[in-house]
């Protein structure tokens, strides 16, 4: 049996935990979507337990990790380098990826080249934010690039929010 981890978001509105899948082999890492595809989501994690329970999945608490997409929606649309940590955008980075993967909806995101490539390697680094990290930092096209990208993520996010399967 896959192991299931606890995924909280933390919104303007409010909080809902996903439940994430690493993948196994060469599966990719995923969020558990109903049987029609709509994304589960839950406004505790009481109702989570008891949801895996019902359903036979192992639920495994560590650290819960969560994502503030309500920073992250600020620093898309004004990117002051000191409002988030390079550490919060990759996590948004990856949450984006596996949901559009989860939902089957890789339209949504935009297509990803060079620049995006370069832009996630730097974030690594842990100084793409910082102007004076040299060519550590992201390039005003980085930048722009990462912007469109998780604008992207968090159109797709509003709309699996609004999809989501009564639990």
């Amino acid at each position: 049996m896959a192991d299931h981890y606890p995924y909280r978001i933390v919104t303007r509105r409010e909080d809902l935990t996903l439940i994430w899948r690493p993948g196994e082999g060469d599966a990719l890492d995923e969020f558990v979507v109903d049987g029609l595809g709509r994304l589960l989501a839950f406004h505790d994690l009481e109702t989570l337990r008891e949801y895996c329970d019902r359903n036979d999945r192992e639920l495994i608490q560590e650290d819960e990790a969560a994502l503030d997409l309500a920073a992250v929606r600020r620093w898309v649309e004004r990117p002051d380098p000191g409002a988030v940590s390079a550490g919060l955008l990759l996590d948004a980075w990856n949450f984006f990826e596996d949901l559009s993967r989860s939902l089957q909806a890789a339209s949504s995101l935009p297509s990803q080249g060079p620049i995006h490539d370069s832009a996630y390697e730097k974030i690594f680094g842990g100084e793409a934010l910082e102007p004076a990290a040299g060519e550590g930092a992201w390039t005003g096209e980085e930048t722009a690039a990462v912007r469109e990208f998780l604008r992207a993520g968090l159109v797709l996010w509003g709309r699996a929010v609004r999809g989501v399967a009564p639990a």
